[in-house]
């Protein structure tokens, strides 16, 4: 079972699922946000590593990262954990939330049903 990861991490992973495999210095150069340190993204994806959320390998004298989970998979196991433990594990739930926030329109409340709709699936939660 993969560890919920902090929001460095989340970032660092970005930066790898949008490479692919690279090294440190290689993710360093895609940042958005110029000036982390080289040993902060560093510690940062050997963290990834011992979590299990990234393979190594060495090239050379360089280590090589890879992403052992796919965006969407990670997506997918935070969405659950994130709507069963704020939400009730209920996706109702969620939507109304958004609603009474007015984060959300009655016309973007329409595209979702019509996605639903459209995919032929009701959860039911």
């Amino acid at each position: 079972m993969l560890e919920k990861l902090s929001h460095q991490e989340e970032e660092a992973m970005q930066l790898v699922w949008k490479s692919g495999e690279g090294s440190v210095k290689q993710f360093l150069e895609h940042m958005p946000f110029p000036g982390t340190p080289y040993t902060t993204l560093a510690s940062t994806i050997k963290n990834l590593a011992k979590k299990g959320y990234l393979s190594s390998r060495m090239v050379g004298n360089t280590y090589l990262y890879k992403p052992m989970i796919s965006e969407d998979e990670y997506k997918e196991k935070f969405m659950n954990g994130f709507v069963k433990d704020y939400f009730d594990d209920s996706y109702k739930a969620l939507v109304n939330f958004f609603v009474e926030e007015k984060k959300l329109s009655a016309r973007e409340l329409k595209e979702i049903i019509d996605l639903i709709e459209k995919s032929g699936g009701e959860s039911g939660k």
